[in-house]
């Protein structure tokens, strides 16, 4: 009976270290996976799609003129895109992008789960945890060695160097520049 109980305790705390992590990826990447499916059968509503062009330097590549699948995400502002549709056209890349949203929500369900279980300080007005447990393992996190640096940064000078070359060079009096026969070993 022991057994199974430390066995038990032993499977929750492995759960609590990593488990929570894994559950959040696995919903993420099936969520991922959904919204894909979702592009590829062209089920989403144009409006929806943000415009991103980026400036391309390639000399020899023509322009197309309509747009093409491609798959691919950006994190601009906090704020998850997928990429929807791609052309060239006049010397820049157009990318067409719809949020995810549900990549978001997942994301900040996360956070929020992570801020509650650590017992770190939260955005919401909810329930404030009392102080009473937690001041151990602050005290004990917090420990840290703290420098007083008096550190000053002067602005770059630029030194003025002389360098004189001339075109000497030393020979050894022993090598000569007059071929001759290598000595016989």
């Amino acid at each position: 009976m022991k057994k199974i109980a430390s066995i038990l305790l032993l499977l929750l705390l492995f759960f609590n270290w990593v488990g929570y992590r894994l559950v959040s990826d696995f919903l993420q990447n099936r969520s991922d996976s959904k919204l894909e499916a979702k592009l590829d059968r062209n089920e989403y509503d144009d409006s929806q799609l943000t415009e991103i062009r980026v400036p391309l330097s390639l000399p020899y590549y023509t322009g197309s003129q309509d747009f093409e699948r491609f798959n691919g995400e950006i994190e601009i502002g906090g704020m998850h895109y997928n990429y929807v549709k791609r052309k060239v056209e006049n010397g820049d890349l157009v990318l067409l992008c719809i949020p995810n949203t549900e990549k978001k929500m997942i994301q900040s369900a996360r956070d929020d789960f992570f801020k509650m279980v650590n017992d770190l300080p939260q955005n919401s007005s909810g329930k404030k945890s009392d102080g009473g447990n937690s001041i151990a393992s602050k005290t004990f996190c917090s420990e840290y060695r703290q420098e007083m640096n008096n550190w000053e940064l002067k602005g770059v000078v630029p030194n003025k160097f002389t360098f004189i070359l001339t075109n000497s060079f030393l020979v050894s009096f022993k090598h000569t520049l007059l071929p001759e026969q290598p000595p016989e070993s």
